[in-house]
């Protein structure tokens, strides 16, 4: 199975409150969704897409796109796809794994621009000793 030909066709990022109004957490729930799948050969199939970033009420990053699924299943899997809205979990989950590597970092840009936390979690750099554990945490500092 390959998957090719990535491609968004509609962007929608909106911030809800004003910049200086800041809620003490945020949460941010990622969703991806399969919205159609369309049989081209035997063995290829166009999936349609979308990719939702909320921040509940604080704002969204909504993205929708294409791409290209090449299987030699293809054609049964779009047939069961019009007949279900289902497909096999380990092909489900190589969809959603391509669409949330190409649709997140184009999230993270948005919600920089539009003043909201990145959409997948920074890394915390920890210097020196941790009192719990006594050991070095984090990377060498020179």
């Amino acid at each position: 199975m390959r998957i090719r030909n990535i491609q968004l066709k509609s962007i929608e990022a909106r911030r809800y409150i004003n910049r200086n109004e800041r809620p003490k957490q945020v949460r941010i729930d990622h969703n991806s969704t399969v919205t159609q799948i369309y049989d081209i050969k035997n063995d290829k199939a166009t999936i349609d897409f979308q990719y939702t970033a909320s921040y509940g009420p604080i704002g969204m990053v909504k993205l929708e796109g294409s791409l290209l699924l090449e299987d030699e299943k293809a054609r049964k899997i779009a047939n069961d796809w019009k007949n279900t809205r289902k497909m096999p979990d380990q092909i489900a989950s190589h969809i959603h794994t391509a669409v949330m590597h190409a649709c997140v970092p184009e999230a993270v840009g948005l919600a920089k621009d539009l003043g909201l936390p990145p959409p997948i979690p920074l890394p915390q750099v920890r210097l020196g000793t941790d009192p719990k554990k006594g050991q070095i945490a984090g990377p060498e500092v020179a």
